[in-house]
């Protein structure tokens, strides 16, 4: 039987740490809605602690999402839990993310504790929480570069004080599929209850692998997966929950899960969040870009024409995006020409552009995409030759 992947949604939160980002909490509210349109399972709202202005956003958006949990971010502190707690109230559903770090950099140089105190830390915390929240989600910050034995004594900690989630962040971006695997591995083997527990990953892309570490985790027993639309966030951003939706879609039978993402919704989604943000996504950008289902090379364009699938593993129609296009250029072949010819009106056959496409080399060489103005233009010269 499949196993269901939550989506956790952090671009409220981790997305909007991206430098010159900064959403107003009326923007956070309908990107809150947007997201539950979408399918998201848990939206993070914010860091309440932070700011007035934060903690307003989360209760904000608290009062308006009804079926996702809404949740906020604390440190394994009593007043960012209580803050939490008194922003999320009029929640219909909701949790609470507690974390600290647990890897030696992050011990010895920000927090300047040892072991004991990381585990003192989170016993207190998290059950602390536990007492206002059902559901409390731990996180051993910098998970990837903790020790392995240290990671697992911060994990049961957590579990012993309450914690029914437990995130495992890839907070640098550090990590591999491989490796990532071999964590899992390492967890399932000396977490008793892990079975029991949520097993959720939050990647980050400093070396392209946020979405590859992802899917990976799936593989190895998580099931939510925490990342942004676009894969906005801090430095490289985070993981593009979009592309692990449609690796999820497409590759079905790889991953063998469910979720409740309504991949129609993508596309909106996704330009939601370029407005809101003013980043433009990349037009090579997987799933969402302007380029992701536009075909140029004459071979990609002729084995389209012929069936979509030979170059298309997800349509735009999935995704909510519009259709397929042929964008015209040096590299386009004859069948793409001369469809365009005959969409355009010009009964054009194959004999015809022998005469036709020399010429229209001759305009893309010089031209980065031919319009319809420059294939009239050519279309005139060729019938005065006729003529």
């Amino acid at each position: 039987m499949s196993k269901k992947i939550q989506f956790f949604d952090t671009t409220l939160r981790d997305g909007e740490q991206t430098i010159g980002v900064n959403f107003s909490i009326e923007e956070k509210v309908a990107i809150a809605k947007q997201l539950e349109n979408w399918g998201v399972d848990v939206i993070e709202a914010g860091f309440p602690v932070a700011s007035k202005g934060d903690f307003e956003a989360v209760s904000a958006v608290a009062k308006a999402v009804k079926k996702a949990q809404v949740t906020g971010l604390a440190r394994a502190r009593k007043g960012d839990i209580d803050a939490c707690v008194e922003a999320t109230k009029d929640a219909a559903n909701k949790q609470i993310h507690v974390f600290i770090a647990t890897s030696p950099i992050h011990r010895h140089d920000k927090l300047n504790m040892n072991k004991e105190q990381v585990i003192d830390a989170i016993t207190d915390s998290v059950s602390y929480a536990h007492q206002f929240f059902d559901i409390v989600e731990f996180s051993p910050e910098d998970a990837t570069r903790t020790e392995p034995d240290f990671l697992v004594e911060s994990i049961q900690a957590a579990i012993d004080a309450g914690a029914t989630v437990i995130n495992i962040p890839d907070t640098v971006g550090y990590t591999n599929p491989e490796e990532f695997a071999k964590l899992f591995d390492n967890l399932r083997e000396n977490i008793p209850m892990f079975d029991e527990i949520t097993f959720s990953v939050h990647c980050h892309d400093d070396l392209g692998m946020a979405v590859a570490n992802s899917l990976q985790s799936i593989k190895s027993g998580a099931t939510r997966i925490e990342g942004t639309i676009n894969g906005i966030g801090e430095r490289a951003g985070n993981a593009a929950l979009e592309e692990v939706a449609a690796a999820m879609y497409v590759r079905k039978d790889y991953y063998d899960a469910t979720n409740n993402i309504d991949m129609s919704e993508t596309k909106k989604t996704s330009d939601m969040i370029s407005h809101f943000s003013e980043m433009p996504v990349p037009h090579n950008k997987a799933v969402v870009g302007a380029n992701a289902f536009a075909h140029e090379s004459g071979i990609h364009q002729d084995g389209m024409l012929k069936n979509p699938q030979t170059y298309e593993i997800l349509t735009p129609e999935v995704v909510g995006a519009n259709k397929t296009t042929l964008p015209l250029g040096k590299l386009s072949g004859s069948h793409a020409v001369m469809q365009k010819l005959n969409q355009m009106g010009y009964k054009v056959d194959r004999e015809d552009m022998k005469r036709i496409f020399p010429r229209f080399k001759n305009v893309a060489d010089n031209t980065a995409i031919v319009s319809e103005a420059q294939l009239r233009e050519i279309m005139k010269k060729v019938n005065e030759v006729i003529a």
